[in-house]
C-alpha cells in the first residue's frame, strides 16, 4: 500500500482482504495444465513404453518382433504428441531420433531409443508433479496470509458469541431461544 492510498487502508470497522496473484516464476511461468493436454492419455502412453521396455530387456527380439517394437515406438510418439502442448512436442521431437526406413533396428537401438522415451516421460511427471507441489504452497502461504488478516471472531466456528449488553459489560446468557 502506498501513501496515496490512505483513503483505501483497512478500518477497524471495515476489516480489508487482499487476494494476490501468485508472483510469476520464470521456470513456472506457463500453466502446468496447457502442458498436458490429456494427462490420462501420456500416463497411459508411458506406463505402455515403460512395460515394453521390461519386456525387451529380457527376451532376444528377431527381426520382426524388433520392427513391430519400432512401429509401436513411432505410433506412441505421434500419439503422445496430440495430448502435449506444442513446446513439450518440439522437445520430444529434438531428442527423438528417427530409425532408418528399410531395416529394423537393432536392439540396442531400440532399448536405447525406449530408454530416452521412458526418462523423458518420467522427467516430464517429476517436473508436473513439483510445480503442482509448489503451486500447493503458495497457496496455502497465501490462505495462511488470508486468516492472519480476518478480525478476531469466535475461537472455533460454531462457538457462541457474547454480545455485550448496552453498558457494555457482557451478557452472561446463553443466547436466544426460538
Amino acid at each position: 500500500m502506498t501513501d496515496n492510498d490512505a483513503q483505501d487502508a483497512p478500518t477497524d470497522e471495515k476489516p480489508r482482504v487482499e487476494v494476490l496473484a501468485p508472483a510469476p516464476d520464470d521456470d513456472d511461468a506457463e500453466d502446468i495444465t496447457s502442458l498436458v493436454g490429456q494427462p490420462a492419455k501420456v500416463m497411459r502412453i508411458g506406463t505402455m513404453i515403460k512395460q515394453l521396455l521390461d519386456e525387451v530387456r529380457s527376451a532376444p527380439l528377431d527381426d520382426a518382433a524388433r520392427a513391430r517394437l519400432a512401429e509401436i515406438h513411432e505410433r506412441s510418439l505421434h500419439e503422445l504428441e496430440e495430448g502435449l502442448s506444442p513446446e513439450l512436442v518440439a522437445e520430444l521431437h529434438r531428442i527423438t531420433l528417427p530409425f532408418v526406413e528399410d531395416q529394423a533396428p537393432s536392439d540396442a537401438e531400440l532399448r536405447i531409443a525406449q530408454a530416452q522415451l521412458v526418462g523423458w516421460l518420467e522427467g516430464l511427471f517429476h517436473g508436473i508433479q513439483t510445480a503442482l507441489v509448489a503451486q500447493q504452497v503458495a497457496a496455502q502461504g497465501q490462505l495462511a496470509g488470508m486468516r492472519r488478516q480476518l478480525p478476531a471472531g469466535p475461537a472455533h466456528p460454531g462457538a457462541p458469541v457474547q454480545v455485550p449488553r448496552a453498558d457494555g459489560t457482557p451478557d452472561p446468557s446463553t443466547g436466544q431461544y426460538l
